[in-house]
């Protein structure tokens, strides 16, 4: 039999799909509870929280969804939380989804992870592991998830998974507390442990509407300035803009509202049973306790993918749109409104095009173009983020590891 890198296979299965409503990639978040707070978290529960478990899915209710996912054509799976192994029976519900043939990657803050949990993701290999990183220091690691003694249970859980050659990698959010080493942690990650690292920068309120976590959001100009300072990222940002530059729906849907995979080729389930069109959006939710999978998908999810726009904004006709990260599920939790533009991702997205040197089309009235009341302040942005150092070599080079490689 011909081998096929799984990249080939990813791509072509993706291309297959394309045109269809096939429910192939799914995210699953077990709970919310953490033993982590953290500060710019979007769904946290406190662990001790016993309502919230007293309303999770039961392990054999997840077996129950799993087999009809699994039906309705799921191969990809993300399990994530709050903390996936804040539940004891988490090994059980993982082991049984493998069981099925899924390709199930994990996300976990690394915390509860023991030797024994090690060992069972051994003998059940996922198709990825990610844990984030807070910190590359301990300070700041635990100024951010506001629990002491965690910085050592993360290293311990890396150091576990990496010790049995579980194909891990690391990321990290850059938020106010910990921007000054982000660098550090992907020095640390790419060159001491050999791992790959990503970080996001685009924080948005909890999913509750609380916007107790923008209070740690940077500022569009440290964003764009965190771009500008790894080669990679730009690149990236540039290659992107070229595939992806124009309205994201073509002239015969322009009136759509939604414009990702979302109740195309991807869905979300809560802790509590409710289906929805991604993990950030709760406005429309099908409750799978009182219902199928293939009927959340099929009737529920497509009527919710079918709604159209109400109202033409600046965002309609917008060529750098695909940059700006702005959908529906942002603008409900920044605004309480699907459709109304969130300033910071606009603001974000025109000062980075300004800064690589992009083009912008006109698209409406925007205050970030030409004519706009912030243009003129924006281009002042662009030019002091231009003016910013470089990074210090030492800081990207030369870092310590953060404990002994054993």
């Amino acid at each position: 039999m011909e081998a096929r890198a799984y990249s080939e296979f990813s791509h072509h299965l993706h291309a297959q799909s394309v045109g269809q409503r096939l429910p192939i990639t799914g995210t699953v978040e077990v709970t919310r509870r953490c033993p982590l707070t953290c500060a710019h978290c979007y769904n946290n529960l406190p662990m001790g929280d016993r309502q919230a478990r007293a309303q999770e899915l039961t392990y054999d209710e997840h077996c129950r969804l799993i087999d009809e996912m699994v039906q309705a054509g799921c191969l990809w799976l993300l399990y994530t939380g709050g903390e996936i192994f804040a539940r004891p029976d988490f090994l059980d519900i993982y082991t049984y989804a493998k069981q099925q043939g899924l390709l199930i990657t994990l996300f976990t803050n690394g915390t509860l992870i023991t030797p024994a949990i090690a060992d069972a993701l051994a003998h059940w290999r996922p198709f990825a592991i990610e844990i984030t990183l807070y910190g590359y220091t301990k300070a700041t690691y635990e100024r951010l998830t506001g629990r002491p003694g965690t910085y050592e249970r993360c290293l311990h859980g890396i150091h576990l998974l990496l010790d049995r050659g579980l194909p891990l990698k690391l990321k990290t959010v850059a938020v106010t507390l910990n921007q000054h080493e982000i660098w550090d942690i992907k020095h640390f990650a790419q060159v001491d442990l050999g791992v790959d690292f990503k970080f996001d920068a685009m924080m948005n309120p909890r999913i509750d509407c609380s916007q107790s976590p923008l209070q740690v959001r940077l500022q569009p100009q440290e964003v764009v300035a965190l771009d500008l300072l790894d080669p990679e990222r730009v690149a990236s940002w540039r290659d992107f803009a070229t595939q992806f530059s124009g309205p994201v729906n073509p002239p015969e849907r322009h009136r759509e509202l939604y414009h990702c995979g979302g109740g195309v080729n991807g869905f979300a389930i809560d802790p509590y049973g409710q289906m929805s069109i991604c993990v950030l959006s709760h406005c429309d939710t099908y409750d799978l306790r009182q219902g199928s999978f293939q009927e959340g998908w099929s009737q529920f999810l497509g009527k919710v993918r079918r709604k159209k726009m109400t109202r033409f904004t600046k965002c309609t006709a917008c060529g750098i749109k695909a940059m700006c990260g702005m959908c529906p599920a942002n603008g409900e939790l920044e605004n309480g409104d699907p459709e109304s533009p969130v300033e910071f991702l606009c603001q974000v997205a025109h000062l980075r095009a300004y800064v690589l040197g992009l083009d912008i089309p006109p698209h409406g009235p925007c205050a970030y173009c030409p004519g706009g009341e912030q243009y003129e302040s924006i281009q002042q942005s662009a030019a002091d983020v231009l003016e910013r150092p470089s990074l210090p070599q030492a800081t990207a080079q030369s870092c310590a590891p953060l404990f002994p490689i054993l």
